[in-house]
């Protein structure tokens, strides 16, 4: 697995895939192919599960890495994410159970627990940590997501969104449950707002027997990672198991149904369609761009 510290750079062969799912049209959109999540740890040594991200899916444009947190042993999460920098892309915490403390070099801090979520958007910069913590139980289960900026806002002021439990609306759509982070799903739109890529990111819990069905929009690039379970995703029915993405081709609707019962995270955003320089914690567009960021965080400009 690779490390948030080293460097990261597409395969031809990522980019190829993501390419093909771009240019076919379909109304009805099927699973292209389906990722393993990689287990390892990152951090101070925190356990973690990584399909976004990982040598068999580098990016799926503008998606850069998803990371799944699920322990309910202290030594696999407590050692967190000590103060570390980003630039040039967004980070995205959603916390099914337990939380996430996190603090930064301007003064911001909290808690994001227990339903919540927090979308960063890093832009020209910050340094912050982000502490994995328990609430209610030992439980520690989240997730996050590193969504890329375009080339000509990588360098905006640094901003938060963050989101209670009771921020993000939870409706049913036939017998499915769903709660929208982001984008809108019938009347019901997400809290997150004003970001580039016009994202749509749903909890989706599909009970036994159920079906459900959203319409997306056709250009935008898609996935779903199973969290629970196992469901059965696009026009085919593509079996997908807890741990497991499946990237989905472009189309103008996801339909998924469940034999024994599920959960999966969909997200979808408009590509970018830009080159990605990759350098640990900063998402660029070109290498001269990673090593100006490396000289501003060692000289304390990010911290500012």
């Amino acid at each position: 697995m690779l490390s948030r510290r080293q460097l990261l750079t597409g395969t031809a062969a990522a980019a190829g895939l993501a390419v093909a799912c771009q240019r076919r049209s379909r109304t009805g959109r099927v699973v292209a192919t389906i990722v393993a999540a990689v287990p390892g740890r990152d951090g101070a040594g925190v356990a973690l599960r990584r399909s976004l991200g990982s040598r068999a899916l580098p990016l799926l444009d503008p998606f850069l890495m998803l990371d799944e947190i699920h322990s309910a042993e202290p030594a696999d999460y407590e050692a967190g994410f000590p103060t570390h920098p980003h630039r040039g892309f967004e980070t995205v915490s959603y916390v099914l159970r337990g939380g996430f403390a996190h603090a930064d070099s301007v003064g911001n801090h909290g808690l994001i627990a227990d339903g919540g979520a927090q979308w960063m958007t890093a832009g020209r910069g910050i340094v912050h940590s982000e502490m994995p913590q328990p609430t209610a139980t030992r439980e520690v289960w989240g997730l996050q997501l590193w969504v890329n900026l375009p080339a000509a806002r990588k360098m905006i002021a640094p901003r938060y969104q963050d989101l209670g439990a009771a921020a993000i609306p939870t409706i049913d759509v036939a017998d499915a449950r769903v709660r929208v982070v982001a984008g809108a799903v019938g009347r019901a739109r997400g809290p997150v707002d004003g970001i580039d890529v016009a994202p749509t990111m749903l909890d989706v819990t599909v009970p036994a027997g159920a079906t459900f069905a959203l319409a997306l929009p056709g250009g935008h690039a898609a996935c779903a990672y199973v969290l629970d379970g196992a469901v059965a995703l696009g026009a085919t029915g593509a079996a997908v198991n807890a741990g497991q993405l499946a990237v989905l081709t472009p189309g103008d609707e996801l339909r998924a149904t469940s034999a024994t019962g599920g959960r999966c995270l969909v997200l979808a955003a408009a590509p970018i369609g830009e080159p990605v320089a990759r350098r640990g914690p900063f998402v660029m567009t070109t290498e001269a761009e990673l090593d100006q960021a490396v000289a501003d965080y060692r000289a304390g400009r990010l911290a500012a």
